[in-house]
């Protein structure tokens, strides 16, 4: 199983629009965060997970032409507002795309691409089967690829990660409750977010990420989701412990 890092940054991406901080103005390329996404293939199929507003670019810079399937973490534009860039993939396969997500987040996908759905349809967009899985969702196949949901809270709002065999991925994770945690067991790799240092309302600081890491017992955890607020990926790097890595844009796990 190979797991790309399409994006790894927030919802306002790094560089930030008019900041002129150290991490800004870096000429370190693992620096620059697209915002957060992922692609998880296994033999010949490929998932994606979530459509934020990068999408085309991180598409054409990691060649990606095809994918099977794309799962949603939640309906935040950082997360879904780049659906409407799928259409090439769309073209090629020649078929509808299916989607997985909360119903919560396909009836809002409905209502910002209505041009998408029903007898709005307008002439050339993609077209995506949607299918709602929530936290109670058991474990699916998607060709060869095993997935199950994991409850995640993003602040007050209910949000998906998900588990591939011995990975997991997760977002936007404020708190996990010890039900869903279960599910986290035996992993060899996590992805987790890090937004800050300094408490959030919505998401795990570093220090509250590095915890939940270790509680869980993976043995490799990577950090994902970072504002420029972190420090640089440098910086960050030295402070954790050895089996803890922060996540790049382009970075290629194989496992």
């Amino acid at each position: 199983m190979q797991l790309t890092f399409l994006g790894t940054g927030t919802s306002q991406g790094i560089p930030t629009v008019g900041c002129n901080c150290t991490v800004c103005l870096s000429d370190n390329p693992k620096d620059h965060r697209l915002r957060c996404s992922v692609i998880i293939t296994q033999k010949e199929t490929s998932l994606l997970i979530d459509t934020g507003p990068d999408l085309r670019q991180q598409l054409l810079t990691n060649f990606i032409i095809d994918v099977d399937a794309i799962l949603f973490t939640h309906e935040h534009n950082d997360h879904v507002i780049g659906l409407d860039d799928i259409r090439p993939l769309y073209f090629r396969r020649k078929s509808n795309i299916p989607t997985y997500g909360l119903k919560r987040v396909h009836n809002e996908i409905k209502q910002r691409f209505s041009y998408m759905f029903g007898n709005s349809v307008y002439p050339g967009v993609a077209q995506i089967d949607t299918h709602s899985i929530n936290e109670n969702t058991a474990t699916f196949d998607i060709d060869a690829i095993q997935v199950t949901p994991i409850g995640v809270m993003h602040g007050n709002l209910p949000i998906l990660g998900y588990r591939f065999g011995r990975i997991a991925y997760i977002t936007d994770a404020s708190s996990i409750s010890e039900k869903q945690i279960k599910k986290l067991s035996n992993l060899d790799i996590v992805v987790i977010n890090a937004l800050q240092r300094k408490k959030h309302h919505s998401h795990f600081t570093l220090d509250e990420a590095v915890e939940f890491i270790n509680r869980i017992g993976a043995k490799v955890g990577y950090l994902t989701h970072l504002s420029h607020l972190m420090g640089s990926h440098e910086d960050i790097s030295l402070e954790l412990p050895k089996h803890i890595h922060v996540a790049y844009d382009g970075l290629v796990i194989t496992h």
